[in-house]
Protein backbone atom coordinates (compact mmCIF):
# COMPACT_ATOMS: atom_id res chain seq x y z
CA UNK A 1 0.00 0.00 0.00
CA UNK A 2 2.54 2.29 0.94
CA UNK A 3 4.56 1.51 -2.48
CA UNK A 4 1.18 2.53 -4.38
CA UNK A 5 1.42 5.60 -2.63
CA UNK A 6 4.65 6.45 -3.18
CA UNK A 7 4.35 5.46 -6.63
CA UNK A 8 1.22 8.23 -7.20
CA UNK A 9 2.88 10.54 -5.44
CA UNK A 10 5.67 10.24 -7.59
CA UNK A 11 3.56 10.15 -10.60
CA UNK A 12 1.85 13.65 -9.53
CA UNK A 13 5.14 15.04 -9.05
CA UNK A 14 6.75 13.94 -12.60
CA UNK A 15 3.14 15.74 -13.62
CA UNK A 16 3.65 18.36 -12.18
CA UNK A 17 7.28 18.36 -13.37
CA UNK A 18 5.99 17.75 -16.64
CA UNK A 19 3.26 20.83 -16.65
CA UNK A 20 5.88 23.10 -15.06
CA UNK A 21 8.22 22.55 -18.04
CA UNK A 22 5.53 23.19 -20.31
CA UNK A 23 4.56 26.33 -19.06
CA UNK A 24 8.29 27.37 -19.19
CA UNK A 25 9.18 26.86 -22.34
CA UNK A 26 5.66 28.33 -23.63
CA UNK A 27 6.05 31.42 -21.83
CA UNK A 28 9.48 32.06 -23.11
CA UNK A 29 8.49 30.80 -26.68
CA UNK A 30 5.91 33.55 -26.66
CA UNK A 31 8.36 36.12 -25.16
CA UNK A 32 10.70 35.12 -28.33
CA UNK A 33 8.34 35.85 -30.49
CA UNK A 34 7.29 38.79 -29.36
CA UNK A 35 10.66 39.85 -29.38
CA UNK A 36 11.37 38.36 -32.91
CA UNK A 37 7.48 40.12 -34.20
CA UNK A 38 9.09 43.75 -33.04
CA UNK A 39 12.20 43.51 -34.69
CA UNK A 40 10.39 42.62 -37.71
CA UNK A 41 8.22 45.58 -37.70
CA UNK A 42 10.28 47.86 -36.93
CA UNK A 43 13.50 47.23 -39.07
CA UNK A 44 13.10 48.95 -41.77
CA UNK A 45 12.68 47.33 -45.42
CA UNK A 46 13.01 43.55 -43.83
CA UNK A 47 10.26 41.98 -45.78
CA UNK A 48 11.35 43.35 -49.00
CA UNK A 49 14.69 41.88 -48.05
CA UNK A 50 12.77 38.41 -46.52
CA UNK A 51 10.97 38.52 -50.40
CA UNK A 52 14.09 38.97 -52.07
CA UNK A 53 16.23 36.09 -50.30
CA UNK A 54 13.17 33.75 -51.05
CA UNK A 55 13.10 34.59 -54.74
CA UNK A 56 16.89 34.17 -54.99
CA UNK A 57 16.50 30.72 -53.25
CA UNK A 58 13.46 29.54 -55.44
CA UNK A 59 14.96 30.86 -58.87
CA UNK A 60 18.32 28.09 -57.83
CA UNK A 61 17.63 25.44 -60.80
CA UNK A 62 18.38 22.12 -58.20
CA UNK A 63 18.15 21.56 -54.67
CA UNK A 64 22.55 21.20 -54.15
CA UNK A 65 22.47 25.02 -55.31
CA UNK A 66 19.70 26.43 -53.13
CA UNK A 67 21.31 24.60 -50.42
CA UNK A 68 24.97 26.17 -51.27
CA UNK A 69 22.73 30.13 -51.27
CA UNK A 70 21.27 29.61 -47.48
CA UNK A 71 24.41 30.45 -45.63
CA UNK A 72 24.61 33.89 -47.58
CA UNK A 73 20.94 34.59 -47.05
CA UNK A 74 21.00 33.91 -43.46
CA UNK A 75 24.04 36.07 -43.24
CA UNK A 76 21.78 38.76 -44.78
CA UNK A 77 18.88 38.58 -42.90
CA UNK A 78 21.10 38.17 -39.37
CA UNK A 79 22.83 41.70 -40.54
CA UNK A 80 19.91 43.24 -41.07
CA UNK A 81 18.14 41.98 -37.63
CA UNK A 82 21.45 43.32 -35.81
CA UNK A 83 21.58 46.60 -37.31
CA UNK A 84 17.67 47.25 -37.20
CA UNK A 85 18.11 47.99 -40.94
CA UNK A 86 17.98 45.88 -43.87
CA UNK A 87 18.28 49.11 -46.42
CA UNK A 88 22.32 48.59 -46.35
CA UNK A 89 22.31 44.91 -46.80
CA UNK A 90 19.36 45.63 -49.58
CA UNK A 91 21.62 47.96 -51.31
CA UNK A 92 24.48 45.73 -50.99
CA UNK A 93 22.70 43.19 -52.48
CA UNK A 94 21.44 45.31 -55.23
CA UNK A 95 25.09 46.37 -56.29
CA UNK A 96 26.59 42.88 -56.04
CA UNK A 97 23.72 41.52 -58.72
CA UNK A 98 24.96 44.29 -61.12
CA UNK A 99 28.54 43.69 -60.56
CA UNK A 100 28.90 47.13 -59.24
CA UNK A 101 32.51 48.93 -57.70
CA UNK A 102 30.16 50.64 -55.21
CA UNK A 103 29.51 47.23 -53.22
CA UNK A 104 30.06 47.31 -49.78
CA UNK A 105 28.97 50.97 -49.53
CA UNK A 106 25.57 49.98 -48.49
CA UNK A 107 25.83 50.93 -44.84
CA UNK A 108 27.88 54.01 -45.62
CA UNK A 109 25.50 55.60 -48.04
CA UNK A 110 22.68 54.72 -45.59
CA UNK A 111 24.17 56.26 -43.08
CA UNK A 112 25.35 59.58 -44.81
CA UNK A 113 21.67 59.68 -46.40
CA UNK A 114 20.03 59.37 -43.58
CA UNK A 115 21.86 62.85 -42.31
CA UNK A 116 20.97 64.54 -44.50
CA UNK A 117 17.30 63.22 -44.97
CA UNK A 118 17.57 61.64 -48.54
CA UNK A 119 16.27 58.54 -49.84
CA UNK A 120 19.17 56.01 -50.27
CA UNK A 121 16.87 54.26 -52.58
CA UNK A 122 16.74 57.03 -54.94
CA UNK A 123 20.11 57.95 -54.93
CA UNK A 124 21.56 54.55 -56.19
CA UNK A 125 18.96 54.36 -58.41
CA UNK A 126 20.22 57.53 -60.12
CA UNK A 127 23.56 56.25 -60.09
CA UNK A 128 22.21 52.81 -61.88
CA UNK A 129 20.65 55.57 -64.39
CA UNK A 130 23.77 58.13 -65.36
CA UNK A 131 26.50 55.12 -64.91
CA UNK A 132 25.19 51.35 -64.91
CA UNK A 133 26.29 52.04 -61.04
CA UNK A 134 29.81 53.53 -61.69
CA UNK A 135 30.27 50.73 -64.50
CA UNK A 136 30.71 53.80 -67.03
CA UNK A 137 32.49 56.58 -65.23
CA UNK A 138 35.61 59.04 -66.48
CA UNK A 139 38.31 57.56 -65.57
CA UNK A 140 39.51 57.97 -61.83
CA UNK A 141 36.71 60.58 -61.54
CA UNK A 142 34.47 58.37 -58.77
CA UNK A 143 31.61 60.54 -59.94
CA UNK A 144 28.35 58.14 -60.50
CA UNK A 145 25.85 60.66 -60.89
CA UNK A 146 27.05 62.17 -63.50
CA UNK A 147 27.43 65.13 -61.00
CA UNK A 148 28.87 68.63 -61.82
CA UNK A 149 28.61 68.07 -65.64
CA UNK A 150 30.29 71.00 -67.50
CA UNK A 151 31.27 71.96 -70.93
CA UNK A 152 35.34 71.28 -69.58
CA UNK A 153 34.07 68.19 -68.50
CA UNK A 154 32.45 66.04 -65.18
CA UNK A 155 33.41 66.74 -61.55
CA UNK A 156 36.15 64.44 -59.94
CA UNK A 157 36.35 63.24 -56.21
CA UNK A 158 39.28 61.32 -54.62
CA UNK A 159 37.49 58.80 -53.43
CA UNK A 160 33.75 57.31 -53.76
CA UNK A 161 33.49 58.18 -49.92
CA UNK A 162 33.79 61.66 -50.51
CA UNK A 163 31.64 61.58 -53.84
CA UNK A 164 28.63 59.63 -51.92
CA UNK A 165 29.12 62.47 -49.09
CA UNK A 166 29.34 65.39 -51.66
CA UNK A 167 26.65 64.69 -53.76
CA UNK A 168 24.01 63.22 -51.59
CA UNK A 169 24.68 66.94 -49.75
CA UNK A 170 23.78 68.63 -52.79
CA UNK A 171 20.81 66.73 -54.11
CA UNK A 172 19.55 67.59 -50.54
CA UNK A 173 20.41 71.20 -50.93
CA UNK A 174 19.45 71.59 -54.36
CA UNK A 175 17.07 69.40 -55.16
CA UNK A 176 15.17 67.96 -51.79
CA UNK A 177 15.56 71.16 -50.12
CA UNK A 178 13.73 73.16 -53.36
CA UNK A 179 10.71 70.83 -53.42
CA UNK A 180 11.91 68.54 -56.04
CA UNK A 181 11.45 65.22 -54.24
CA UNK A 182 10.68 62.58 -56.86
CA UNK A 183 12.27 61.60 -60.31
CA UNK A 184 9.77 63.60 -62.64
CA UNK A 185 10.59 66.89 -60.83
CA UNK A 186 14.34 65.84 -60.09
CA UNK A 187 14.71 65.21 -63.67
CA UNK A 188 13.69 69.21 -64.79
CA UNK A 189 16.75 70.21 -63.52
CA UNK A 190 19.17 67.27 -63.25
CA UNK A 191 18.99 66.95 -66.99
CA UNK A 192 15.94 69.28 -68.41
CA UNK A 193 16.84 67.80 -72.07
CA UNK A 194 15.37 64.44 -70.95
CA UNK A 195 12.23 63.43 -72.81
CA UNK A 196 11.25 61.80 -69.48
CA UNK A 197 13.37 58.50 -70.28
CA UNK A 198 15.64 59.55 -67.15
CA UNK A 199 12.72 59.35 -65.02
CA UNK A 200 11.22 56.29 -66.35
CA UNK A 201 14.48 54.34 -65.88
CA UNK A 202 15.04 55.95 -62.23
CA UNK A 203 11.55 54.61 -61.38
CA UNK A 204 12.15 51.37 -62.66
CA UNK A 205 15.04 51.43 -60.30
CA UNK A 206 13.50 52.69 -57.59
CA UNK A 207 10.75 49.50 -57.94
CA UNK A 208 13.37 47.01 -58.48
CA UNK A 209 15.57 48.15 -54.75
CA UNK A 210 12.03 48.81 -52.79
CA UNK A 211 10.37 45.64 -53.62
CA UNK A 212 13.77 43.24 -53.78
CA UNK A 213 12.53 42.19 -57.02
CA UNK A 214 16.49 41.89 -58.94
Amino acid sequence: MKTIYLYGKLSMLKQLLIISIWLTSTVFTLVISLVLYQTVATTPELTQLLTHEATVFASQPNAALAYAALPTSIDAIHTAVTISDARPVMIDKYLKHYHSPLAGFGQFIVEVADQHGLDPYLFIAIAQQESNLCKKIPAESYNCWGWGIHSQGTLKFDSYSQAITAIIQGITQDYIGQGLIDPETIMTKYTPLSNGSWATGVNQFLAELSSGDF
